[in-house]
């Protein structure tokens, strides 16, 4: 969304800062945001790097074992390689590059897993078979830049809900109204909430995140979190979490956005500097 000095709709040639509210690929993958460092225009959120690997849950993951963030477990399958993995059912079978629950699926036997490949392959050219984590799932809202650190919300534990046959957090539990409750802070004992928020900004800085991210994590019945994923555009509906996480956190929706915003502004002067 451009937007002028003035606040008003602008083309890009007179736009101060772009807002992405742009989901899934072509608009949180890193395309757009290289379109715009080509025009020289600052925005908000990560940057292409940032994006592109946020984007892919198989690279991310790589990504976060080699930086020492705990992640769920997963195994990464092309287009026409055999479906094998070593979990116990039920799995999650989702597409590698996508969003908001679409084309995945909680399978509960081997029977079921073909199908379910199908559907998430309809989406992308790899997917993830994933190993089910039976804990509380967390989420956590990061704000800031590299330096000084970025700031974590208080975490908000996702109860969910939905109006389908789904027992996880599906379509339906994060876009209807309804569809799940957000406790905050969640039901976990407090150090392992500031555990949540310590692994949330260190996958924020492994991934080369800037501005903004909402991390998904889950939290095992013996304490250990988990990182499941990371969200460089989170939604800012009417449902979604991560402006609700920062309200609870004493930061309203205005202050995140104009610190967003002087985020942008800061990280394209500091980066106009540099000699190419």
């Amino acid at each position: 969304m451009p937007v002028s000095s003035n606040g008003v709709m602008a083309t890009l040639a007179e736009v101060d800062v772009v807002i992405p509210v742009l989901h899934g690929p072509f608009g949180e993958d890193g395309t757009v945001q290289g379109l715009l460092e080509l025009a020289g225009i600052p925005y908000i959120g990560a940057g292409v790097l940032g994006s592109a690997i946020a984007m892919d849950k198989d690279r991310f993951k790589v990504l976060m074992r080699g930086a020492g963030v705990p992640v769920t477990r997963s195994v990464t399958i092309h287009a026409g390689e055999p479906l094998e993995h070593p979990y116990d059912y039920p799995v999650f079978v989702k597409p590698a590059r996508l969003g908001s629950s679409v084309g995945i699926s909680k399978v509960g036997t081997a029977d079921e897993l073909p199908t379910a490949a199908d559907v998430a392959f309809r989406h992308d050219e790899k997917i993830l078979i994933e190993e089910f984590v039976n804990g509380i799932e967390v989420e956590v809202g990061v704000l800031g830049n590299r330096t000084p650190p970025p700031q974590a919300s208080l975490p908000g534990e996702i109860v969910a809900h939905g109006f389908t046959d789904a027992d996880w957090y599906d379509w339906s539990a994060k876009y209807d109204e309804g569809g799940m409750d957000l406790i905050v802070p969640p039901r976990i004992p407090e150090e392992v909430s500031r555990r949540v928020q310590d692994v949330a900004v260190a996958a924020f800085l492994a991934a080369d995140c800037e501005g903004m991210a909402r991390v998904d994590c889950f939290v095992t019945q013996d304490g250990e979190v988990l990182v499941n994923e990371l969200n460089t555009i989170p939604g800012f509906t009417a449902t979604s979490v991560y402006a609700k996480l920062f309200e609870a956190s004493g930061i309203s929706y205005a202050e995140a956005l104009d610190r967003l915003i002087q985020l942008a502004l800061e990280r394209h002067e500091r980066r106009s500097r540099l000699e190419f």
